[in-house]
């Protein structure tokens, strides 16, 4: 409901000062007045979209690969003045998935909080991974979460109303799952979807498990496979399979309460639950805190479904490289090793599994325990060396191989028109630039008469041709390269100008570029040869 007056008094005040009161970096009166008469400021509202929405396309980075890289953390971190309080049993200092607080009476607080962007496309389901991710360094502990507060970033009006509704819902049945009362929350008017949990717990002192106390003989065992990271990567793009999605789903919303359970049944030494710094961070952590060194076999690591592949493919994410640059210098692979190998180790994990560190005599019942109760999927990936500086070291028998690459084929039909998150304004070619007749150009932002039917017929190809252009079956490396081939096989020169210095800013190399040119020469004979001799240098 508009109140003008209202309106007109807010739009004074921001007229006044040079900005919107709302957001300081707007003028006033802003585009959204301008183009739909709507004033934020003065309490108007716009209409919340309608319709399915798919989580992770409106995030830059999907689950824990959306949280600060360990490096940096450590960094920022190192100069904060330290917490003098005898009943801190441990604190920032110790670099644990939890801090503890001494209750008295062999009694003490474990408490976390834990927040990230959608992993999954589903809000219910991300509400419970959610849940599931943040109870989990409770239990990495060997606590029990007792109560929780929920944490919530939400793009208000450009997302379903009902979205924040089912994510809240699915966070309350998952942390009644784990037998965890939620208690209040904090909500705040964010650009992307965040959610997670402050959870409090307890724990008995003498049954602390924490990632400090490896030691030499203990064997590695690893509860939930790897590579939740590369599978949301996938499903992004559009290159997940339904078998992985499916199974990396099942695994992220899986309480690691019996694990956690079994885990101080049989006196463990040392725990981490693996997330968002890789198998490989948390377990160098785990080494420099213990002081020790460890190794792993890369071939007895579980791997949801279709991640060799994918890794294969080149469907590794960012978070991998920042990973990589944390703790890569305190990894050692063995040459043997295939680059994508090792990358996997470095994929940043949601809701992850735990990794324990346990007596080798107590192994075998301990994951007999396990699978008893369900954990199927754990396995001994490793073993602790002896004392050290906090090396892992990844080893491979040669039983498991990284497939060849091939053109991957998205498997789930991509889903009906959604609401997006506003984006800038598309830009058109820079005036130097001639535009290629199979460019991917959209009709965004063109002013196209309603009375001219060519111009709609213009706009309409144009949205074609963007749609065609666009990764999908085929990955944008080799669309390019056929772009190269239909360009000299058609002898269009603007087009090969323009597809040339676009695979050049890809890193094609010129053979490669020569081979794409030369499969478009074997179609249109000796004048498309000579058409791309004089322009190739061009």
């Amino acid at each position: 409901m508009k109140n003008l007056e209202r309106r007109k008094r807010v739009m004074q005040r921001s007229i006044r000062l040079g900005h919107c009161i709302c957001d300081p970096k707007q003028p006033c009166p802003c585009d959204l007045l301008k183009e739909k008469d709507i004033c934020t400021c003065a309490g108007e509202r716009l209409e919340a979209p309608t319709g399915p929405v798919r989580l992770t396309r409106l995030v830059e980075k999907a689950g824990c690969a959306s949280k600060i890289d360990q490096a940096f953390l450590k960094q920022v971190l190192k100069d904060l003045p330290a917490v003098d309080d005898p009943r801190v049993l441990l604190g920032v200092p110790a670099g644990d998935d939890a801090g503890i607080y001494d209750m008295g009476n062999g009694k003490a607080l474990v408490q976390t909080v834990d927040v990230f962007t959608p992993s999954v496309d589903d809000p219910y389901t991300f509400g419970q991974v959610a849940a599931a991710n943040s109870v989990s360094d409770i239990y990495a502990m060997g606590g029990t979460p007792m109560t929780a507060v929920s944490v919530l970033g939400f793009p208000v009006r450009k997302v379903p109303d009902k979205v924040m509704n089912e994510i809240l819902s699915g966070g309350i049945d998952k942390m009644n799952e784990a037998g965890t009362a939620i208690i209040g929350g904090h909500s705040i008017n964010d650009s992307e979807i965040k959610a997670g949990f402050a959870v409090t717990g307890t724990i008995e002192k003498d049954k602390i498990v924490t990632n400090a106390g490896a030691r030499q003989g203990d064997v590695l065992v690893l509860t939930k496979p790897l590579g939740t990271g590369i599978v949301a990567f996938a499903a992004q793009i559009d290159r997940a399979d339904k078998e992985s999605t499916e199974a990396s789903t099942r695994s992220m919303i899986s309480l690691n309460k019996k694990a956690s359970e079994l885990m101080v049944k049989f006196k463990a030494h040392a725990c981490t639950d693996v997330t968002g710094f890789s198998l490989c961070g948390h377990l160098t952590e785990m080494a420099l805190q213990s002081g020790v060194d460890a190794e792993i076999i890369w071939d007895d690591i579980p791997l949801f479904p279709g991640v060799l592949q994918y890794a294969a493919d080149g469907i590794l994410p960012g978070a991998v490289e920042r990973n990589k640059e944390s703790c890569g210098e305190r990894v050692i692979a063995a040459d043997s090793l295939q680059q994508e190998m090792v990358d996997i180790c470095y994929d940043a994990q949601t809701s992850g599994g735990l990794l324990v560190a346990i007596a080798e005599n107590d192994a075998n019942a301990f994951l007999k325990a396990l699978h008893s109760e369900g954990v199927l999927e754990a396995t001994v990936i490793g073993r602790v060396l002896g004392e050290g500086s906090g090396l892992v070291h990844i080893k491979t028998d040669g039983s498991r191989k990284i497939p060849s690459p091939k053109p991957g084929k998205p498997a789930v039909e991509p889903a009906p028109a959604e609401p997006q998150l506003e984006q800038p304004s598309s830009v058109g070619p820079k005036a130097e630039e001639v535009p290629c007749c199979a460019d991917a150009v959209t009709s965004t932002g063109q002013k196209i008469s309603k009375d001219s039917d060519i111009a709609q017929i213009k706009a309409r190809f144009m949205d074609f041709l963007g749609s065609v252009n666009s990764p999908h079956g085929l990955d944008a490396y080799t669309k390019q390269a056929m772009a190269i081939a239909l360009s000299v096989a058609m002898r269009c020169g603007p087009c090969l100008k323009m597809h040339l210095k676009k695979a050049k800013e890809k890193g094609f190399t010129q053979d490669e570029i020569d081979e794409a040119a030369w499969m478009g020469i074997s179609f249109g004979g000796s004048p498309t040869m000579v058409f791309y001799e004089q322009l190739k240098n061009a």
